[in-house]
């Protein structure tokens, strides 16, 4: 789903946007969580996942933002992905 063209025109501040809705970036853990602020209160019915690079076995970290079959869990001590079933 998409997000208001608010939160993309912020996005776009401080990541460069590879492809539509589509953003990457190297930045730092300070900008990271202002930027996870702004997608909280601006995203509104949209989805957003953010991911980035840590020094841990899988070698990143993400969360996610809205509804999505798509669900985060914890398993071991890694961070995966699980797919809800689809909604008939």
């Amino acid at each position: 789903m998409c997000v208001p063209p608010r939160l993309r025109g912020s996005l776009a501040v401080w990541l460069f946007e590879a492809r539509a809705g589509v953003y990457i970036g190297d930045i730092s853990r300070r900008v990271r969580k202002m930027i996870w602020e702004q997608v909280n209160a601006l995203a509104k019915q949209g989805n957003v996942v953010m991911a980035w690079a840590i020094n841990t076995e899988s070698g990143f970290e993400f969360q996610t933002y809205g509804a999505n079959r798509r669900i985060p869990v914890d398993w071991d001590g890694l961070r995966l992905v699980s797919f809800q079933p689809i909604e008939k």
